[in-house]
């Protein structure tokens, strides 16, 4: 794959809504743009982590026994799901009182994002070693912090819009939805390309 195709593919992967994009947007719509900032670390880190743990360990376990594939897919089913009803359950009064995504939060989210599998076996030219993946990992990277800071911002502006209104639950519950459809499309998928 030529670097033009690769950034385009990368910038669409990254613009499409999932776990971690929804958690970077509540934190924004929640919090505002520089207290959410520090997430940015937390999904770089979680994707470029992914991405090694997916080439090195867990690509050849997982296209070797089929269950373990089902497995990974109910772990990231249950964390999602998990993180939807906690937003679901913020007041009003937690909103105003501070942070409601954490850097763990988005850190695991993005550890269990199935965009990492994507990048790791889809994006990345699979037969490259480390040293030959850095320049694509180095454009991943700043386009990861790019996409997470326009995911950061457009909740800022529609969590101002919410607030505006007098429906500040409405931030995350937003979110708590997003997620639950994520997780239904990722099911989806899995079926259909069972």
């Amino acid at each position: 794959m030529d670097l033009l195709t690769f950034f385009t593919a990368t910038c669409f992967l990254l613009a499409m809504p999932g776990p971690t994009n929804t958690l970077l947007a509540t934190s924004g719509a929640g919090v505002g743009v520089s207290r959410s900032l520090h997430l940015l670390a937390a999904e770089l880190c979680g994707y470029l982590a992914a991405i090694a743990l997916l080439r090195l360990a867990l690509g050849p376990v997982v296209s070797g026994i089929p269950l373990a594939a089902v497995a990974l897919r109910v772990a990231v089913t249950v964390y999602i799901l998990g993180l939807a009803v906690m937003l679901w359950r913020v007041n009003a009064r937690e909103l105003r009182d501070g942070a409601v995504v954490t850097f763990r939060q988005v850190l695991l989210a993005t550890l269990l994002n199935p965009k990492a599998l994507v990048f790791a076996f889809l994006l990345l030219p699979l037969q490259a070693g480390l040293f030959d993946l850095l320049p694509w990992l180095g454009v991943i990277a700043l386009l990861i912090v790019t996409a997470g800071a326009l995911w950061v911002t457009l909740g800022a502006t529609l969590g101002n819009g919410a607030r505006r209104r007098g429906r500040p639950e409405l931030i995350t519950r937003t979110g708590a939805v997003t997620l639950v459809a994520v997780t239904g499309l990722i099911w989806l998928q899995s079926f259909l390309s069972a």
